[in-house]
C-alpha cells in the first residue's frame, strides 16, 4: 500500500467518524451539530491542502527518478514558492547540473581518447576480458597488414606468421622484438588498465625500423669512412710505387721480365679491386636524397630488362610480363629507382641460376610492382637477415645489394617486402 493510499484512507476514516458524531448531535444539540459540520469542512480543506503539499514532492521525486533512469540530465524544475518544496527542487537541480557536467566531461574525455588512439603512430590492440582482440587503431592495422574483420574476435596467438608467435608469448612488462622479412622491426609490449573494476589488457606495437636503420647507418658510416680513407691513401701510394717498378723491368734478364711484369700487374689489379670494393661501401653511405619527378615505371622495367637481356639468354631464363594498361607514372628518382630495380632483377637471376622464369607485373590502383622468380626460395633461417648490411649468402658477396635497395626504397617512402610465397615463387613487392 502506497503512502498516498494510506493518507487518503486515514482522512476518509477520520472524516467518517466526525460525520457520524455530527449526525448524533443533529437531534440533541443543533449548535454543536453546526460546529461539528464547520469542523468537518475545515478538516477537509486542510486535508486537501496537506495532500497537495506532500503529493507534489512525491510527483517531483517520481519525475526526477524517471529522468535519471532515462539518463536525461536536462530536465530541471522551477521553484513553486513553498519552502520545503523549493529546497527539494534546489537540491534536485544542483544534482542534475553535476550529473550533466560529469557526463559531458566523460564524453569529452572518451571522444578525446578515441581520437588520440586513432591518431597514435603506435599500434594498439584492445583485448576483451577473454583475451580476444576487441578493437584496434589504424596504426595497428597497418602494422599487421590485416583488415579489422580478420582480427577482431581472434586471440593474438592466432595471428599469422611471426606476429602470432611473438604476441602469443607476450607477457606484461616483458616487451618483445618482432622482425618481419629482415626489414620491419617492431617492439610489442603488453599492459593493462581498470575498466569498471575489471582488468583489461592491451598490446602496444611500436615500429623501430627507421630508428634502428638510422642508428645502424650512423655506425657503419663512420667505420666505412675511416676504412675508405686509410685504404685509399695506402693503395694510392702502393700503386704509384708498383707502377714505378715497371721502369726496372728492362734491366732484368729476358726470362725474368714476364714474371716480374705479371706480378706487378696482378698486385696493381688487386689493389684496384680493393679500392673499388671500398668505393662500393662508400657509395652506400653517400646515397643522396632522391629528386622525385613523374617517371614511367614501365619504361624503367623495360630498360632493366634490356640491360639484363644477354645475361638472361645465356642462362636460359625467360621473362614474363603482365603490366597495367598504358604508362604508369609515379613521382620518383629515376636514376636511383633504376639502380634498385636492376639489383632486384640481378638477384632474381642469380637465385634462379639456369633454366627458369622471371615474372614482372604492375598494378595501377594502387600503384605497385611485383617481381617473382622460380628459384630455390629463401631459407627460413636466412629470411630475418635479408636486409642486414654486409650479410650475404654468396661466397663473394659484399652484402650491400639489398641494403642499397632498402635505402633507396625507404628514402622514397615505398613499402616493400621480399618473401617466398606458398606457391614456391620468391616475390619482391614494391608499393609505390
Amino acid at each position: 500500500m502506497t503512502l498516498r493510499t494510506k493518507y487518503i484512507l486515514f482522512v476518509v476514516l477520520i472524516h467518517a467518524a466526525i460525520a457520524g458524531l455530527a449526525f448524533q448531535f443533529r437531534e440533541s444539540n443543533m449548535w454543536l451539530f453546526m460546529a461539528t459540520e464547520v469542523l468537518l469542512l475545515g478538516t477537509a480543506y486542510v486535508s486537501v491542502q496537506l495532500y497537495r503539499g506532500f503529493v507534489r514532492p512525491l510527483n517531483l521525486i517520481a519525475a526526477g527518478t524517471e529522468a535519471i533512469r532515462d539518463r536525461d540530465f536536462t530536465m530541471k524544475f522551477l521553484p513553486v514558492g513553498q519552502t520545503e518544496m523549493d529546497q527539494l527542487i534546489d537540491t534536485y537541480n544542483t544534482m542534475i547540473d553535476e550529473l550533466r557536467h560529469e557526463r559531458v566531461t566523460q564524453q569529452e574525455k572518451s571522444f578525446l581518447l578515441e581520437r588520440l588512439i586513432a591518431a597514435s603512430p603506435a599500434g594498439i590492440l584492445l583485448l576483451s576480458f577473454d583475451g580476444n582482440i576487441e578493437g584496434l587503431n589504424p596504426a595497428a592495422e597497418q602494422c599487421l597488414r590485416l583488415a579489422p574483420v580478420e582480427l577482431v574476435g581472434k586471440k593474438p596467438a592466432e595471428l599469422p606468421g611471426e606476429w602470432g608467435r611473438a604476441l602469443g608469448a607476450l607477457q606484461p612488462g616483458q616487451p618483445q622484438l618482432v622482425q618481419l622479412s629482415g626489414l620491419q622491426t617492431y617492439r610489442a609490449s603488453s599492459s593493462h588498465f581498470l575498466d569498471r573494476g575489471f582488468t583489461r589488457y592491451f598490446i602496444l606495437l611500436e615500429e623501430l625500423t627507421q630508428e634502428l636503420i638510422r642508428q645502424e647507418k650512423q655506425a657503419y658510416e663512420k667505420l666505412i669512412r675511416m676504412m675508405s680513407h686509410e685504404i685509399n691513401n695506402s693503395i694510392g701510394a702502393v700503386n704509384s710505387i708498383l707502377q714505378s717498378f715497371h721502369y726496372y723491368a728492362p734491366q732484368l734478364s729476358t726470362d725474368d721480365q714476364p714474371d716480374f711484369t705479371e706480378a706487378l700487374d696482378v698486385s696493381i689489379n688487386r689493389n684496384t679491386h680493393l679500392a673499388n670494393f671500398i668505393a662500393g661501401f662508400a657509395n652506400l653511405v653517400r646515397l643522396p636524397a632522391p629528386t622525385p619527378r613523374p617517371t614511367d615505371v614501365h619504361e624503367l622495367l623495360k630498360s632493366t630488362c634490356r640491360l639484363l637481356q644477354v645475361q638472361s639468354e645465356k642462362r636460359n631464363i625467360k621473362w614474363h610480363w603482365d603490366l597495367a594498361s598504358g604508362p604508369l607514372f609515379v613521382n620518383l628518382d629515376a636514376q636511383q629507382m633504376e639502380q634498385a630495380l636492376l639489383n632486384i632483377c640481378k638477384n632474381a637471376l642469380e637465385a634462379i641460376g639456369h633454366d627458369g622464369n622471371l615474372w614482372v607485373s604492375t598494378t595501377a590502383q594502387p600503384a605497385g610492382i611485383v617481381i617473382e622468380n622460380d628459384g630455390p626460395g629463401i631459407p627460413p633461417e636466412v629470411a630475418p637477415r635479408l636486409f642486414t648490411p654486409f650479410f650475404s649468402t654468396k661466397r663473394d658477396g659484399q652484402g650491400i645489394g639489398l641494403t642499397l635497395i632498402r635505402d633507396i626504397l625507404l628514402q622514397h617512402n615505398f613499402h616493400f617486402s621480399l618473401e617466398t610465397k606458398p606457391t614456391g615463387r620468391t616475390q619482391f613487392r614494391i608499393e609505390l
